[in-house]
């Protein structure tokens, strides 16, 4: 089973740069999107043998996420249930017959870090969600988490420290998150591997210069370890300041 997640920053947009070209080349099961920014109906796009389910902010042009699947899923759910996340469009949740597809667009700490305080709510109440989900079944969380874990996640580590996505705060957050019983997919398979980025500044030619940060992640539940086949990283598909994430599971 073939997975993809992409933020498409801004899914109108990311359609005229070959959004569609790329979802029917890849031919993935499951295809998630972050940072759609629209409701469904502003578009008539057609994903041609997918189930769609939208999750739109209440504020028109932000945020948002999207999940198109070959397979119908059991039941499909929305954000958390604790109003004071729920209202941006960042979670979704497939449940299949043998795991959950939690699809996430984590808050941006943004600059100043004026948002880091909420950020770190977002956090335990995302990571209880999920824990909780993992409990009952194998679950797998895909999207932007907006954190480069480690020094080795972004080009230049050193002059990025205590900038938003790379705070000592968030990286504490995703190092929570893995102990909880989650595999971050693409070191699993590429410990060691530098260079290895999914999004890059629109300024500076940052991406000629591949001057990235890896802040897209296929996060496994440890109870899917051994059903782990392989992931990528999509550089050479552009149409946005990210590109897609892929990971394929038994």
């Amino acid at each position: 089973m073939k997975l993809i997640s992409w933020n498409v920053n801004g899914l109108r947009a990311c359609m005229t740069k070959g959004f569609q070209d790329f979802l029917l080349a890849a031919d993935a099961d499951i295809f998630c999107v972050q940072e759609t920014k629209m409701q469904r109906e502003q578009s008539e796009f057609v994903f041609s043998g997918y189930h769609e389910y939208w999750n739109s902010a209440d504020k028109k042009g932000y945020s948002g996420t999207a999940i198109f699947t070959k397979k119908e899923p059991i039941k499909v759910t929305y954000d958390l249930g604790i109003d004071e996340h729920d209202h941006e469009g960042r979670v979704i949740t497939a449940e299949f017959a043998n795991f959950y597809l939690v699809n996430v667009y984590t808050p941006n700490s943004k600059r100043e870090l004026e948002r880091l305080a909420y950020r770190m709510e977002w956090e335990d109440a995302f990571q209880n969600y999920v824990k909780e989900l993992d409990n009952k079944k194998p679950t797998i969380v895909c999207g932007d988490l907006n954190v480069a874990h480690e020094e080795i996640d972004l080009k230049n580590y050193k002059t990025n420290h205590k900038n938003a996505g790379f705070t000592d705060e968030e990286r504490n957050k995703m190092t929570q998150f893995l102990s909880k019983g989650f595999i971050d997919s693409f070191r699993f398979f590429y410990p060691d591997l530098e260079g290895a980025y999914s999004w890059w500044s629109y300024m500076f030619q940052a991406r000629t210069k591949n001057a990235g940060w890896r802040i897209d992640y296929f996060l496994v539940s440890e109870k899917l370890r051994g059903e782990m086949v392989s992931a990528k990283i999509h550089t050479e598909i552009l149409g946005s300041d990210h590109c897609p994430v892929e990971l394929v599971i038994k």
